[in-house]
């Protein structure tokens, strides 16, 4: 591919896929003039884009103090109150100030009232984008048969009969949990009615009744009056028990229930980061394109499935007669946030006067803004937002300071795209160490604004790493688990959270289950996360939703939430800054080379599909062909874990490059259905291959250690692209 070919508008060059993509899609009928979008968009280019780049300095500057700081303790064991006072110093650690409480208002009752699982999908997949915004509502019955909660899995694509009555016995065994019935069972249960507008249920001709009557919210009926849905809720979650005597597996069912709908993924993260590989104007325009489509709801996507074609398209709202005979609509997509990219990279989709890059964060933040109109000026149809706000996830910010910078990013779009103020929502992902450190003030700087803070294991163990290169060895991923930094980092973002009074107006989420093939480990362990105070944790498919959707039954959030304000706080700053080191920990000689096989074999396998194909985010099997979901967070702490142990003598330069070489060969053998891959080995001389070294061997210089400049740029290479 040649050089883009750009169109100067105001002090802007922008690459003509993208120019032409907002003139002729984006802004007709978004309401927003295209001089003045254009007049805007250069303005902040030119204002805030050098304030980007000094924020970035910072980054590197206070990285340079810390180094030198671990540098002069050589190894000896660090006094965590001289360390304080050694953060403070640079501006690293900020002091907290008054209590305050954040003043966001108009967020949607799934962000602010209504618990439950969260999804993120790639939106450069309009497939998965479609299955992640229907999976609103997920069938209990098809989760349970098609995954290995019931202890093992289905075995033939041919219906079970047996299987099948499992899935209705642990379904109803569910329902009992649910919406328990006074001396009855819902196996026992045989007719079901409604009788002027009012509940009735039988076990055989005993009459039974709900424990909880207010459980019934509505129903649903044919064109003959038949009834076909029963609507059920807890808390604040609803459940809609299907009704069909014609239906294979109802016709077996002596009360005619056919399936079990879950209120499942009720909001859905689209990125534009860490789960895509967006390199040039092309990949941007796919990814905008299909945020529009979300917006005017109308994204569709068709694919081949057994010779056959299938279409994908948007689910519509569900319309059910409440008790009182009135109707009441439930929504049928999840809501909506999307994540643009982090403040570090530049984007060749638009260049500035100067003929340089601009910051892709500015570029992201004013074309899903402005896409975002079609659904905010919209007068007829389902909406996305019911109260007119924008949700956008900022990730991959350092402190205090980079949260200011996207806030008043945020107000300017408003200003010249003529959006009442605030209306653009800010997530703030907990996911680097100064923010970690300073989350109070983080959230203060976006008091007005913010709906979302939450927190993940991988980037923010890979900024640990980082961050500390110098201090000495890190434990293996596992063991850091284990260690009380992390349990202080996961307590303390919920204690703060709620101590600046997001209980009710924002989510306070938690990170990715990323075994999609393991459920049943799931749903014994993922309830941590509604007990742990979190109104939200990410789940990697609609499958997923479903079965963590059954926590939120179990677990009241709100109530947990208001016994955790009683013991604020629970942990301290010390703990938080408690270092992950190989202090006390031996490792075997096997113990090491694993953890080296394991994290070579884990950046092969995701960095192939990213560079060769384009691939930002999927299932990836590992060294045990497990498959994971696998995203640049992974990416990044596995090259940073790697490059820690060279750095420190763990192993060798020489070691890792001979691992990477027999973990490619597996990696090769793990791909050999994909006609469309391309092997690494024997020669390893592919740019997939050399971006993996790159991440490792050159993994300390690295901004922050992450993955998108060496991935971007051997992404480029492989498609040809000339910036």
């Amino acid at each position: 591919m040649t050089k883009s070919e750009f169109i100067i508008k105001k002090n802007l060059r922008v690459a003509k896929p993208l120019c032409d993509f907002l003139e002729m899609e984006a802004l007709p009928g978004s309401g927003v003039d295209t001089d003045i979008f254009w007049e805007g968009f250069s303005n902040l280019v030119g204002t805030y884009g050098p304030i980007n780049k000094k924020l970035l300095e910072k980054r590197a500057f206070l990285q340079k103090k810390i180094n030198a700081w671990h540098q002069k303790q050589n190894g000896k064991k660090i006094d965590l109150p001289e360390y304080q006072g050694f953060l403070r110093n640079i501006g690293y650690l900020l002091p907290e100030k008054d209590d305050f409480e954040i003043e966001t208002v108009n967020v949607d009752p799934e962000i602010g009232v209504i618990p439950g699982p969260q999804l993120v999908v790639p939106i450069t997949n309009a497939r998965y984008t479609i299955n992640a915004v229907n999976a609103r509502w997920g069938s209990l019955y098809d989760a349970v048969y098609g995954s290995d909660v019931l202890g093992d899995t289905a075995s033939s694509s041919v219906y079970s009969s047996e299987r099948g009555a499992r899935v209705v016995a642990f379904s109803k065994a569910h329902l009992d949990r649910f919406a328990p019935l006074v001396d009855c069972n819902w196996s026992q249960v045989s007719k079901i009615f409604i009788v002027d507008n009012s509940l009735s249920l039988f076990s055989g001709d005993k009459k039974v009744e709900l424990l909880d009557q207010s459980q019934f919210v509505g129903y649903r009926s044919n064109s003959s009056g038949v009834l076909t849905e029963l609507v059920l809720i807890r808390n604040r979650l609803h459940c809609r028990i299907i009704i069909d005597s014609n239906n294979i597996i109802g016709k077996a069912d002596q009360a005619n229930i056919c399936d079990v709908q879950i209120e499942a993924a009720l909001t859905t993260i689209v990125d534009c980061e860490d789960s895509v590989a967006t390199v040039d104007a092309e990949d941007k325009v796919l990814a905008y394109r299909n945020w529009l489509g979300l917006m005017k709801g109308n994204l569709s996507a068709s694919f081949n499935k057994a010779g056959a074609t299938v279409n994908r398209n948007l689910n519509s709202d569900i319309e059910i007669i409440t008790p009182t005979g009135v109707p009441l609509i439930l929504k049928g997509r999840s809501l909506l946030l999307i994540r643009n990219v982090g403040h570090l990279m530049t984007t060749p989709s638009v260049l500035n006067e100067k003929g340089d890059e601009i910051g892709e964060g500015l570029m992201d933040a004013v074309c899903t803004v402005l896409i975002a109109q079609h659904d905010i000026k919209r007068q007829s149809g389902i909406k996305n937002s019911t109260t007119g706000s924008i949700y956008i996830v900022k990730p991959k910010m350092h402190g205090p300071e980079e949260v200011r910078f996207a806030n008043d990013v945020f107000s300017e779009i408003e200003k010249f795209l003529q959006i009442t103020p605030n209306t653009i929502k800010m997530g703030i992902m907990d996911e680097e160490r100064r923010t970690s450190i300073n989350l109070k003030e983080c959230i203060r700087e976006a008091k007005l604004r913010i709906a979302f803070i939450n927190t993940g294991f991988l980037d923010r163990t890979g900024d640990e790493i980082h961050t500390s290169m110098e201090a000495g060895p890190m434990l293996p991923k596992n063991d850091m688990k284990l260690t009380k930094w992390i349990k202080a980092y996961e307590n303390r973002n919920v204690d703060i959270g709620l101590a600046c009074g997001l209980q009710g107006k924002a989510q306070i989420g938690k990170g990715m289950w990323a075994m999609p093939d393991l459920m049943a480990d799931m749903l014994e362990q993922k309830i941590d996360h509604p007990k742990s105070g979190a109104n939200c944790a990410w789940v990697p498919s609609p499958t997923a939703a479903t079965i963590h959707a059954l926590h939120y039954h179990s677990v009241n959030v709100t109530e947990i939430q208001s016994e955790i304000k009683k013991e604020y706080p629970r942990t301290s700053l010390n703990d938080l800054l408690s270092i992950p080191l190989l202090t006390e920990r031996i490792l075997t000689e096997d113990e090491k080379i694993n953890e080296i096989r394991n994290n070579a074999q884990g950046i092969l396998g995701y960095v192939v599909r990213w560079v060769d194909q384009g691939i930002g985010c999927s299932k990836v099997p590992d060294i045990n062909n497990t498959g994971l979901m696998e995203d640049r967070a992974t990416c990044r702490i596995s090259s940073q874990a790697l490059a820690n142990w060279i750095r420190h003598g763990v192993t060798s330069k020489h070691e890792v490059e001979g691992i990477l070489r027999e973990m490619a060969i597996l990696v090769d053998e793990q791909n050999n259905l994909d006609t469309e891959y391309t092997r690494m080995s024997p020669e390893y001389n592919t740019n997939a291959f050399y971006a993996a070294c790159d991440l490792i061997f050159s993994g300390m210089e690295q901004p922050s250690g992450y993955t998108e400049p060496i991935l971007h740029s051997r992404r480029s290479r492989q498609k040809g692209v000339e910036h």
